[in-house]
């Protein structure tokens, strides 16, 4: 039972910080206009809300390192796993928070035509950053 409730710290945390990271990058990208010169219109403030949804939501998708795949050295622990994981939170950012929570459409293309792919983008700065604290620390 310790060892799950180990693992289960170990990616939680690694999706917190992933969450950090999300938050830090779509923040710092929106405030100097970098996807709105590519026809996307995201750009959040720096909030408390904006930042307990991106730590919470970050820290319960990490629970999917615990699934037992991709497990091994550092380009398939890291890149592989973080790649594929980052899908999750993605697909459901394009198919059930845009359309059905903020009412921006299917893929949130009321955004703009690139936001699936600035989506993905994001959430792959999660997943990377969570593999590699999963990574670390020796999962």
């Amino acid at each position: 039972m310790t060892g799950l409730i180990r693992q289960s710290s170990i990616a939680f945390t690694a999706g917190l910080i992933g969450g950090l990271v999300n938050a830090w990058l779509v923040w710092t990208l929106g405030q100097n206009g970098l996807p709105r010169q590519f026809g996307v219109a995201i750009a959040p403030s720096w909030s408390t809300m904006f930042l307990y949804s991106k730590l919470v939501w970050g820290g319960l998708w990490g629970l999917l390192f615990l699934l037992p795949i991709w497990r091994g050295g550092f380009w398939i622990g890291i890149f592989s796993r973080g790649f594929f994981l980052s899908l999750g939170p993605s697909l459901f950012q394009l198919f059930y928070v845009f359309p059905v929570l903020q009412h921006q459409g299917v893929l949130g293309l009321h955004l703009g035509s690139l936001t699936p792919l600035y989506v993905v983008l994001m959430n792959l700065a999660w997943g990377l950053t969570a593999a590699f604290w999963v990574h670390g620390a020796g999962q």
